[in-house]
């Protein structure tokens, strides 16, 4: 085990990018809208839709996929959601739209959370790390009930960006449902980057996770402390950095919380 003030053990550290970077479980093929490609399938999956899906074979040189057919993409991929729900694929239904973009980045338009990952759609998420002014460590344990990682612990708030919302207005929200704090009040705040993760899905059978996190760091002032709002909070808890890297070599952090604490610099 590491010391107080030790950096995460070599080996942990080099394992790190095959965690974060993982290939499916099973062969996928491209989703196509038009010329762009905004997602992507286990053919079993597509294969047992309902006659009717609007979804297709495809060949586009020499490569296999499927092809979201129908005039417009949005009303296509609602239907396509429906479908795969009937299927009997969806396990849990959020009546929340994240964005569709194209090879680029540009968003074409929005589906339902709960069917992204089956459709290997690129998501977005945005965290915060929150530090006391002394250096030390605030972070959230995610409640035992959540569908991804119960009872793992996460940096301080953390959550998707939603279809049409800013990444500085999901923080803002995420911020104040998950630690009941406005932005406002924090002090020190600032973009620190990045961090991008390909892998199998570990709460959704036949999914896989694209997804970009933008990540921010705070200072928590002194007076303050988060306390949850939306019941997706086991605890929060104040940690020295030797204690956030014995648990990250012990396993109990988020794979997303290990990765950015890393770009941080613990």
């Amino acid at each position: 085990m590491s010391g107080s003030g030790e950096r995460p053990a070599a080996a942990w550290r080099a394992a790190l990018p095959a965690r974060l970077h993982q290939a499916p479980l099973a062969p996928r093929e491209p989703l196509w809208w038009g010329e762009a490609t905004i997602g992507s399938i286990e053919p079993a999956v597509a294969q047992r839709l309902a006659p009717g899906a609007p979804i297709a074979a495809d060949l586009r040189d020499g490569v296999v996929g499927w092809r979201v057919t129908g005039p417009q993409l949005q009303a296509s991929l609602a239907a396509l959601a429906e479908a795969l729900r009937s299927a009997g694929f969806v396990r849990a239904w959020r009546d929340e739209l994240l964005a569709v973009t194209d090879d680029q980045g540009r968003e074409l338009a929005s589906v339902e959370r709960g069917v992204v990952r089956l459709l290997g759609i690129p998501t977005h998420a945005v965290h915060l790390l929150g530090f006391a002014p002394d250096g030390r460590h605030w972070l959230q344990q995610r409640a035992f009930d959540k569908a991804d990682d119960p009872g793992l612990w996460d940096t301080l708030v953390g959550g998707m960006v939603p279809a049409g919302e800013s990444v500085l207005g999901a923080l803002e929200r995420e911020t104040l449902e998950e630690a009941g704090l406005a932005l406002a009040q924090l002090h020190a705040l600032e973009s620190g980057g990045q961090v991008v993760t390909r892998r199998p899905s570990a709460s959704v059978p036949h999914g896989y996770v694209i997804e970009r996190l933008d990540w921010y760091r705070c200072v928590v002032p002194e007076n303050l402390a988060p306390e949850n709002r939306d019941g997706e909070v086991a605890q929060f808890r104040l940690m020295e950095p030797g204690e956030v890297i014995e648990r990250l070599e012990r396993g109990e952090l988020t794979l997303d919380a290990a990765a950015i604490l890393l770009a941080a610099g613990l």
